[in-house]
């Protein structure tokens, strides 16, 4: 049986004074890893173990850390696999301070193992929380480890607690700057992408060029970009970029059925499969494999309201994507989505815009330059009508027509220069008014008479002065073309809040529900010119009761009369 020595206080002091200057190493050891590893040598040392063996919990895990130094003379070296069994780490752990057992018996041997004969076990702690636990097996002079040897162990353990805890919160620190410094660059590719994507409107340089900045920045073999058009059957490959030649999916012909893209636009969620993966029909495994190709995901480019295709990426040579990776990922494809979806609105306003500008340009020509035209066509036929009766008359009308004419073609420059009509020449509304009605005697044996506002409504706006020029000029057209009346007045009044002008004859009328409201039709103009300034239209008619059109616009009495004052 071996006895327990103890040391003298001057080779106590020693050894503390030793394991002093090493804690200042320790306190000074940002990894982990080697800071076990010198804690476990530095074990080694101060008792003169054969083994040391170190388990450190991991943060929120239930596994342990093993590290491990082994003594063999003076040499001390880093076991590749601790030469304990891990079962032994549960004698410390189940005490509550620290054990040593100067016989193991041989019925607590481990096979795998040489015969041991000693231990020390000594907890880890800092303050009350349990942070591992070291174990020292058997010292190299063949002596049993003594209570000195416990004391040094466990003031090492106290220094090895703060060094970890350190260190722990070192790296914690590390990985929340790294975190952090990689959001910033996430987010900095997403303001600049984002900003880029909206000045373009052009839906293929927008494919281009979010795929280049894709593969660009996460360094990716291969991009492509599917999309769908009017139904889900008709998606197609419209983008392949990346440094690998071969495409990701097969497309001799491309069919979405069953394939990964059909799933990401089915769920509207990123699908990322590791390769070989065969359930996907049209993935083409061995020739990405063969090109190094390991991971392979799939991108919703989705919009505020569905999915308008898929952004499929290949990467390889180890790489994975991490979740800050396919965060990313998902983001961009989204901002892809609704820039295309903008791109796409861009276009289709454009074409409404074209539609809309055709419509008014059809209804000024049908309203204005039309209507001259045929004011024209009556005056000569009233011309040719007088030419056996009254010479004199017939030059006055062919002159007058020669002079109608001119005016037309100069308001057909005007309209061809600014795509506006000019029929009120710098006049207000009464003035403008006063002359259709000047022409309409002129050209027509219908008597017509205008009465409204003293003040000459001066104050009222452009917009509305032309709608209500306009109106009045297709009414006294129809009047002529169809009404078959013999007088018509043409009043305009204000309230409150509005400008009315009423049209009445006494014509034959006409059944509203017999008229098409089409585009190019002088009623459906009428009412449009109305609604688009803010005011309406009411037209009460019946066959050979005669018709009245009532018009109102928006329009302030008081405005009039600051105007005045």
């Amino acid at each position: 049986m071996t006895i327990e020595t103890s040391l003298s206080c001057e080779q106590l002091e020693e050894r503390l004074a030793a394991l002093h200057r090493a804690s200042l190493e320790l306190v000074q050891e940002i990894s982990l890893n080697s800071l076990l590893e010198r804690i476990a040598c530095i074990a080694c040392e101060q008792a003169r173990a054969n083994y040391t063996v170190i388990g450190i919990k991991e943060d929120g895990q239930e596994n342990m850390r093993i590290i491990s130094a082994g003594r063999e003379g003076d040499d001390i070296a880093i076991l590749a696999q601790p030469p304990l069994d891990l079962g032994m780490l549960g004698i410390v752990a189940g005490g509550k301070g620290s054990i040593r057992v100067n016989y193991i018996q041989k019925r607590h041997q481990f096979e795998s193992l040489p015969e041991m004969t000693n231990l020390m076990g000594v907890p880890i702690r800092l303050g009350r929380l349990e942070l591992g636990q070291m174990n020292l097996i058997d010292k190299l002079d063949g002596e049993t480890f003594t209570i000195d040897d416990e004391r040094v162990i466990e003031t090492l353990a106290a220094y090895a607690a703060v060094a970890i805890s350190n260190a722990r919160s070192y790296n914690e620190l590390h990985e929340r700057d790294r975190v952090l410094t990689r959001r910033n660059q996430d987010l900095a590719l997403l303001n600049n992408l984002a900003s880029t994507l909206a000045s373009i409107t052009e839906a293929d340089k927008l494919l281009d060029t979010a795929l280049e900045r894709v593969i660009r920045y996460f360094h990716i073999d291969v991009g492509e970009i599917y999309l769908s058009g009017e139904g889900f059957s008709t998606l197609s490959k419209v983008r392949q970029r990346g440094e690998a030649s071969q495409p990701i999916w097969r497309d001799d012909p491309f069919t979405p059925k069953g394939t990964l893209i059909e799933q990401t636009v089915d769920s509207g969620l990123p699908i990322i499969v590791n390769l070989p993966y065969p359930n996907d029909p049209g993935l083409r495994n061995e020739t990405l494999l063969a090109a190094g190709i390991t991971q392979v995901a799939c991108f919703p480019l989705t919009s505020r309201s569905e999915v308008l295709g898929v952004m499929g990426i290949a990467i390889g040579h180890d790489k994975y994507l991490d979740k800050m990776d396919q965060q990313l990922l998902s983001s961009v494809a989204s901002w892809v989505g609704i820039s295309l979806e903008n791109v796409q609105l861009n276009i289709q306003g454009r074409r409404l815009a074209v539609l809309e500008e055709r419509e008014r340009i059809g209804m000024d020509l049908h309203d204005g330059i039309i209507q001259s035209i045929y004011a024209v066509g009556l005056t000569l036929e009233h011309a040719r009508l007088l030419l056996g009766e009254d010479q004199e008359q017939t030059r006055k009308r062919i002159r007058q027509s020669i002079e109608d004419l001119n005016s037309t073609i100069r308001d057909l420059r005007s309209f061809i220069m600014d795509m506006r009509p000019r029929q009120l020449y710098e006049e207000n509304l009464m003035d403008g008014l006063q002359r259709l009605i000047d022409e309409f005697l002129a050209n027509s044996l219908i008597e017509a008479k205008l009465s409204g506002p003293s003040n000459r409504l001066d104050n009222l706006s452009d917009a509305h002065s032309v709608a209500l020029f306009h109106i009045c000029q297709e009414a006294l057209a129809n009047i002529a073309k169809h009404a078959q009346a013999s007088t018509v007045a043409v009043q305009v009044w204000t309230a409150a809040d509005r400008v009315l002008m009423e049209i009445h004859d006494d014509g034959r009328g006409f059944n509203p529900q017999k008229i098409q409201l089409s585009l190019g039709h002088g009623i459906s103009n009428m009412q449009t010119r109305a609604h688009n300034v803010g005011g309406d239209l009411e037209i009460t008619t019946e066959p050979d009761g005669g018709t009245t059109i009532l018009a109102w616009m928006p329009y302030t009495q008081a405005a009039d009369r600051n105007a005045r004052e």
